[in-house]
């Protein structure tokens, strides 16, 4: 779990693509097409275009992303990176990366607002010959590469072992992140599906913005208003505000509820009783830096192999190994000197992106 992927690589090993229909990273429909290929000559400039500052995880992620750069920078193949890192809306995302392209870029990467809004100023700059990935949350753009783990999978992950602890005709409620930003459209669509086939009910849904604070007051008011919840499925920075409302409820012992592989939920995790349990699927902030090694590859004339894109445009990254009751005690080790805003992390190196070249 280390930013420096040691033990998490054997979990890597091979660096299998998925290409199941359920990949939440897939262009929707039309013909397979590849993205163009860079000619620019370095030493290079890479634009970020992050459109939500308001989690840890984003923090971690510019992080993994200013120390991957880093390197380069001191062999002198980046020239600058160039940040757009702000809360805005989808206007003001298409606003960042028009800078980014007026800036000269050779290659954008963008954790992007929407799945389909952004189309336009994607065309733009892969008009001019600029290199864009999307990372964390895919987008529809076929000229775009994603990059990233495949969201729907990764909710169902914990959704199904949800389903198997509370069993059939069980009650639940969900505490989600950002309606309309695709890794959350992605997540939800997935899970709902496991839910209705394993006959469980979903009472409602909440928003609570991927931040704990929120999650918190948000699940709260469930709790108040719902008598009978057999358990809670939840995501990211919301998890640890979500046990949190239930602690204080005392009824940790009648709700089940999803978690995260983030320190804060992970510590509190560590203080239940031995028949407390939860899962944590980690969703790597260094998929960006990921992304960073790939784009300084292809813009130095690296060529991915055919059967590295799924659908065309998608590099889809291995899920790690879930965190569960049977290794949390491992998992927790490895982290648990970090902070409690710390996300269990993984960054593909330099050497392991290889794999998806020819």
């Amino acid at each position: 779990m280390s930013r420096t992927r040691t033990a998490a690589l054997a979990a890597l090993a091979g660096i299998a693509l998925i290409t199941t229909g359920c990949s939440t990273v897939g262009a929707p429909g039309g013909e397979e097409e590849s993205a163009p290929s860079a000619t620019a000559e370095g030493p290079f400039t890479i634009g970020i275009s992050n459109g939500f500052i308001g989690s840890e995880y984003r923090t971690q992620m510019i992080d993994d992303i200013e120390e991957a750069a880093a390197e380069y920078q001191d062999e002198g193949t980046l020239e600058d990176l160039v940040l757009e890192n702000a809360d805005v809306d989808v206007n003001g995302q298409i606003q960042q990366i028009r800078n980014l392209i007026n800036s000269g870029v050779d290659a954008i990467i963008v954790d992007p607002n929407s799945e389909s809004a952004l189309d336009a100023v994607f065309q733009e700059a892969t008009d001019q010959g600029i290199l864009v990935f999307a990372i964390d949350q895919a987008v529809t753009t076929e000229s775009v590469y994603n990059v990233g783990i495949d969201q729907g999978l990764w909710a169902e992950t914990s959704a199904e072992w949800l389903t198997e602890q509370v069993g059939e005709d069980a009650s639940i409620v969900a505490v989600n992140g950002i309606s309309g930003h695709p890794a959350n459209e992605a997540r939800w669509g997935a899970v709902e599906a496991v839910f209705e086939d394993a006959g469980v009910e979903v009472l409602t849904t909440a928003d609570g913005g991927w931040d704990q604070a929120t999650g918190q007051q948000a699940m709260s008011d469930l709790l108040s208003t719902y008598g009978d919840i057999d358990g809670v499925w939840t995501q990211d920075g919301m998890a640890l505000g979500v046990l949190q409302a239930i602690i204080a409820a005392d009824r940790v012992d009648e709700i089940v509820t999803t978690g995260e592989t983030r320190n804060g939920f992970m510590r509190l995790w560590s203080e239940q009783s031995d028949d407390f349990e939860s899962i944590g699927v980690t969703n790597p902030p260094g998929t960006g830096a990921t992304a960073l090694h790939i784009a300084m590859e292809m813009l130095a004339g690296g060529e991915l192999a055919e059967d590295a894109l799924a659908d065309g445009h998608n590099i889809v990254l291995d899920l790690e190994e879930p965190v569960t009751n049977e290794n949390f005690d491992e998992a927790w080790a490895a982290v648990q000197d970090q902070p409690d805003t710390y996300v269990s992390d993984s960054i593909l190196s330099r050497e392991d992106v290889q794999a998806f070249f020819q």
